[in-house]
């Protein structure tokens, strides 16, 4: 492939990421990471990772892709205060060097094999954070969700365990990509929980399986093509559990760039309670190697089973 040809395939990223202890948590137990996993410019590839050091107002990159895409992940840790946020950090981490192993080396860059990387990233994260439990009694139990998205030539690939979400807004409409791994969804699913009740539920945070848990984790993986101007936006549920999916698409649309939506989705968390810690991962993508909205376009949740031909 020649470098014209690379040029025509370029996707740009301006992305922001912020993440806030909210105001009744002692302690952040979330994290983020943003990578570009390089390709074919030569380039120092860009990697912003975050937690409860990250410096105050988040942080604010312009990337451009190459042939090996990128990844953004959000992962919101639990089982107590230590333990919580080691497990998101070890999964931020150890997804990242799965990546940087088995994908930043791969020289058949096909989409099968970029989501078949993704999984495993997060499905080795689940072993490492359940092997560091077993091997000290004081974190016996520790977990974290993580939602993982994938971005290579005009597609993103969302992988998911938990409740972490994932969003795509485009012309002023937000659709959720993630399916909420959780009792209270799978009673909405059921028809035995109203959308109004479940936003009351006093079991709103459980959640059916986590990162650590257990060795093994069933990854969610879903699948959709992007457009110019589209924003992504990976959050944890401090953002979703308070703000609704028709405000985040207001808020980005009305925003005059990332870091004010981004400051702002995190305001309206912290004056609705703050009640935990709040991440956001914002991503506006660009460039000849997306096509623009067209009428009729559909933005859906689609699975991808990773054994289909």
């Amino acid at each position: 492939m020649t470098f014209e040809e690379l040029f025509q395939r370029t996707v740009h990223l301006e992305v922001f990421a912020r993440t806030d202890p909210g105001l009744q948590r002692s302690q952040n137990q979330d994290r983020f990471l943003v990578a570009d996993l390089g390709g074919d410019r030569g380039e120092t590839p860009t990697l912003l990772e975050g937690g409860d050091e990250s410096p105050e107002g988040g942080r604010l990159a312009e990337i451009t892709l190459g042939s090996k895409g990128g990844v953004l992940l959000v992962a919101d840790g639990m089982g107590g205060a230590a333990a919580g946020a080691l497990a998101s950090a070890l999964a931020v981490r150890c997804a990242f060097d799965v990546l940087e192993r088995e994908w930043r080396t791969e020289r058949n860059p096909v989409p099968k094999r970029f989501a078949r990387v993704l999984v495993t990233a997060l499905e080795e994260a689940s072993r490492v954070i359940h092997a560091s439990a077993e091997e000290n009694q004081e974190l016996r139990g520790m977990g974290t969700t993580a939602t993982a998205v994938g971005i290579l030539d005009g597609f993103l690939y969302a992988g998911q365990v938990g409740d972490s979400r994932a969003y795509l807004v485009r012309e002023g409409e937000a659709h959720q990509l993630t399916r909420d791994q959780s009792v209270v969804q799978s009673l909405m699913e059921a028809g035995t929980l109203s959308e109004e009740e479940a936003e009351q539920s006093p079991h709103g945070n459980l959640i059916l399986q986590a990162l650590g848990t257990s060795p093994e984790v069933e990854v969610d993986l879903t699948y959709q093509q992007i457009r110019r101007g589209d924003v992504v936006l990976l959050c944890s549920d401090g953002l979703s559990g308070l703000v609704r999916r028709p405000e985040i698409a207001q808020v980005i649309e009305t925003s005059p760039g990332l870091r004010a939506a981004g400051d702002r989705l995190v305001d309206l968390a912290n004056e609705r309670g703050g009640p935990d810690n709040i991440t956001v991962v914002l991503a506006r993508a660009d460039g000849e190697g997306l096509k623009e909205p067209a009428l009729g376009d559909v933005v859906t949740r689609t699975v991808w089973e990773l054994g289909e031909s």
